[in-house]
């Protein structure tokens, strides 16, 4: 499965802010979001919008990292990692991998299986379905940001204060709503880490692609796993260190 896609600025463009979210629906294109659809059984009005809460999910977990200042330039590290990949052309067993790393990082193992259920519940999909899509958007957004702060040579308080201005940019219902499922998972605090930048493993071996599930390509078309990452990684107390 590969998700692939043409960044224009006319197509990501609302009104004069373009978001991450904006960039990710031009990154994953036409194709890659026909290819969500399948994943969720649904059309594509309806990914647009599950694709909306989770990237405004993660990129609100960022946020909150991003608040505190040893976060923030943890963070800012971390993106180097991500300014040469090109997450909207891999393969989606190499894009879960990196995926359950950044959610551990962001959410904690826990915390991820957490906003997935919410998720789940808010756009009326299964919650395995979002456990295999959270992973595939993470890195996604990690690349696009990386990109961004590269481009206007951010610091880590521009950093925080973009993040800030992202999450603010999240529709108010919608917006309300990820808040207040952020605010359950991670309270006051953020993540335990494993370390700098240390992959969190799943507990479940990645299946073999299904024949019926309607997403193939040119990667490996490996399924992610519907499991979440590591259990023992509970939101809460530690620094942010990636």
């Amino acid at each position: 499965m590969v998700l692939q896609g043409q960044v224009t600025r006319d197509d990501c463009d609302r009104g004069t802010v373009v978001t991450l979210y904006d960039e990710l629906l031009a990154g994953l294109g036409d194709s890659g979001l026909e290819q969500i659809a399948g994943m969720l059984g649904s059309d594509t009005l309806t990914a647009r919008k599950v694709i909306e809460a989770v990237s405004g999910t993660i990129v609100g977990g960022l946020a909150r990292n991003a608040e505190h200042p040893d976060g923030a330039d943890a963070l800012l590290g971390a993106l180097d990692d991500h300014m040469d990949a090109d997450p909207f052309n891999g393969d989606v067993a190499s894009l879960t991998r990196d995926g359950h790393s950044i959610l551990g990082h962001v959410l904690g193992g826990q915390g991820t299986e957490q906003a997935a259920s919410g998720l789940a519940r808010l756009a009326g999909v299964d919650s395995g379905t979002i456990m295999k899509l959270m992973p595939l958007i993470a890195p996604m957004i990690m690349s696009l940001l990386a990109g961004r702060a590269a481009g206007r040579d951010m610091d880590p308080v521009a950093l925080a204060d973009d993040l800030d201005r992202e999450r603010s940019s999240v529709p108010g219902g919608l917006g309300e709503l990820l808040d207040g499922l952020l605010g359950d998972i991670l309270g006051g605090g953020v993540p335990r880490q494993a370390g700098p930048y240390e992959p969190y493993r799943t507990e479940h071996e990645v299946p073999p692609p299904s024949r019926t599930s309607g997403t193939s390509g040119t990667g490996h078309g490996v399924t992610p796993a519907a499991g979440g990452g590591e259990r023992g990684a509970a939101p809460g107390t530690a620094s942010p260190d990636w």
